[in-house]
């Protein structure tokens, strides 16, 4: 820095200034101090400053199953946000969730310096670990439900889900809407079981057993292949769009046309949806939005660590898109 004030001609102070975006500097000043700090290659050194302002820039994150593509897109929408506020990520992947798992994540977080952290907690098993834990950082949930004592960041799973029934339902000609679920112990999977159910009982109508996925477009195809040979179907409500993609191969193969026949809609918006045979009425769920907020509320919990106030739960609300398969 001494080197950089030298060429520029200017102070130490100033020099400071500039690399801080403080507003008391000259503008000719300014391009002076870049043109040198150009000139020469000058990077700031992150861990000196560490020491000195004992903030370092870093957020931690910890997130499960980064082959989905919810936790993933929650995952760069948290990315993006943290660069818009000065951040950079350190990562945890555990492929495994026990309490030890998640303390020692969190105690390697902590070693590297981290001010805080955000778990994508979207398993209940995760919620519960959290539950058991006292974290040496402060930590914000995202998609983790109710995760005790915690802030949460959510979409609004249940009114997404009511928002496509209601709509299946609006089209006059199904007297009920089968669902096809994620796979138990998902928080998303139980919110959406929560708010097709709710949908139906609002609206008088039979409630079928439902049937439970595992994200894949396989378990799609498999299980639509059996919805297919209901001739009570006549309206599916899919917990997923990859599942989704596998319900309407099963549905074509089966001689089953939609929506003439069955009425599809999924839950996500990937952006192959809008390309299925037929595009795909599904939810879109905004995850720079979840990043965003998410990171929000981690900066609010840093600056005030001791902070009396209850933890905060900030529900991101979820939007239909209405496509060919259920116009």
């Amino acid at each position: 820095m001494a080197d950089v004030a030298r060429l520029a001609g200017v102070s130490h102070q100033t020099v400071s200034r500039v690399l801080n975006s403080h507003p008391n500097v000259k503008p000719a000043t300014r391009t002076r101090v870049l043109v040198a700090i150009e000139e020469l290659g000058y990077r700031r050194n992150s861990s000196a400053r560490a020491l000195v302002t004992r903030r370092t820039s870093v957020i931690g994150v910890v997130a499960f199953d980064l082959t989905l593509y919810g936790p993933a897109r929650t995952l760069a929408g948290i990315e993006q946000a943290a660069r818009a506020q000065g951040y950079f990520l350190s990562m945890v992947g555990l492929q495994g969730v026990t309490r030890e798992a998640m303390r020692e994540a969190m105690d390697y977080l902590a070693q590297q310096s981290a001010e805080g952290c955000i778990v994508i907690a979207p398993q209940r098993i995760v919620v519960d670990a959290l539950a058991e834990l006292a974290f040496p950082l402060p930590v914000v949930a995202v998609e983790g439900g109710e995760a005790p004592g915690l802030p949460v960041v959510c979409v609004d799973q249940r009114g997404g889900a009511r928002d496509v029934v209601r709509h299946l339902l609006a089209q006059g000609r199904h007297r009920t809407v089968h669902h096809l679920a994620g796979p138990l112990g998902w928080l998303e999977a139980e919110g959406r079981v929560l708010g097709w159910r709710q949908a139906l009982e609002e609206a008088g109508r039979p409630v079928p057993e439902p049937v439970y996925g595992d994200w894949s477009s396989r378990s799609g195809y498999t299980l639509g292949a059996q919805l297919a040979a209901d001739p009570d179907v006549s309206a599916l409500f899919v917990a997923n769009d990859q599942m989704a993609l596998g319900v309407l191969r099963a549905l074509a193969e089966a001689g089953r046309r939609v929506p003439e026949d069955v009425s599809v809609a999924g839950f996500d918006d990937i952006p192959e949806a809008e390309f299925f045979t037929p595009p795909l009425t599904t939810v879109f769920q905004d995850f720079a939005e979840v990043g965003r907020r998410s990171i929000n509320l981690l900066l609010d919990r840093i600056e005030a660590p001791r902070s009396t106030e209850p933890p905060a739960s900030d529900i991101v609300p979820a939007r239909l898109i209405a496509r060919a398969s259920a116009p």
